[in-house]
């Protein structure tokens, strides 16, 4: 299923994301291959980090019972989902360096970009879990969430812009199935504003489980959440890493960033890496 494209852009958000190395060529081609490549030598890793806080967020959110009269399963939402990555590790016996391998190997460049989609189609087929959940992809990579929904990692994909406009009626339906929100990389390019327009169409018991760089602000989010009866949480000694600087100048900015907050940079963002918290978001009762 796919729903309309919106307009593009980053959003008012990225004002907090200055200083950091953008890589917009790389994030909605047909295929991943140049992301895996761009991504390599910098040992981007979060997605790893995050399969496993997933899958037992996952867990946790099903013990408190089913989202319908019907008993399916907790439909999850990836917030920022590009080509399915987390989709791919949550659902599928993968870790993200056999995609590195699969997406950078001499095999993989001589294939045309629909060789490797029909590859990909029975590459993910053949390691698919069998406690495999639906999830729904929303990015405003048109391309990438393309990609994601033909070779299966994705069950419906939607290319909009909630910073700037509303869900599509599609997206609003699907977001009545929702029980877990997931992201890893999207924050700080997402704001309280692509939560809001969420959140305003969800219908069941809402999770939250998000990856936030410590030089991105969380707070407006949290403040959104909360007002739907959302409390936040987070353990601020214990920090994930997401990748090494690509130099000199984003290394420095994210140190003054992180010091601006009043955390402590030192032996993480001045050891030469960005790092995250996880901030977890349940029912005020759960």
């Amino acid at each position: 299923m796919r729903a309309r494209r919106t307009p593009d852009g980053t959003g008012p958000a990225m004002a907090e994301m200055a200083g950091k190395t953008r890589f917009d060529d790389i994030y909605d081609r047909p295929d991943p291959r140049a992301y895996f490549r761009r991504l390599a030598p910098f040992a981007y890793e979060i997605p790893q980090h995050a399969q496993g806080v997933f899958r037992r967020t996952l867990a946790e959110r099903e013990q408190e019972g089913p989202p319908g009269a019907d008993g399916e399963r907790v439909t999850v939402l990836d917030l920022c989902c590009s080509y399915g990555i987390n989709a791919a590790l949550l659902n599928h016996d993968l870790t993200l360096d056999d995609l590195y391998a699969h997406y950078t190997d001499e095999a993989a460049d001589r294939l045309t970009p629909g060789e490797l989609l029909d590859r990909d189609k029975e590459f993910y087929a053949a390691r698919r879990r069998p406690d495999a959940v639906r999830i729904i992809g929303v990015d405003t990579a048109a391309q990438a969430t393309a990609y994601a929904l033909a070779v299966g990692l994705l069950d419906e994909a939607y290319a909009e812009n909630l910073e700037r406009v509303p869900p599509s009626p599609e997206l609003a339906r699907a977001l009545g199935r929702v029980g877990l929100i997931t992201v890893t990389g999207g924050i700080g390019y997402v704001s309280h504003r692509t939560f809001d327009a969420l959140l305003a169409h969800i219908r069941l018991p809402l999770w939250v489980s998000a990856f936030v760089l410590r030089t991105v602000p969380y707070d407006r989010i949290a403040e959104s959440l909360a007002a739907h009866g959302l409390t936040t949480t987070t353990d601020p000694d214990r920090l994930y890493p997401q990748r090494l600087f690509t130099g000199p100048a984003e290394q420095h900015d994210a140190v003054t960033r992180v010091a601006a907050t009043g955390a402590d940079p030192t032996g993480f963002e001045a050891a030469g890496r960005y790092y995250t918290r996880l901030y977890t978001s349940r029912p005020a009762a759960a």
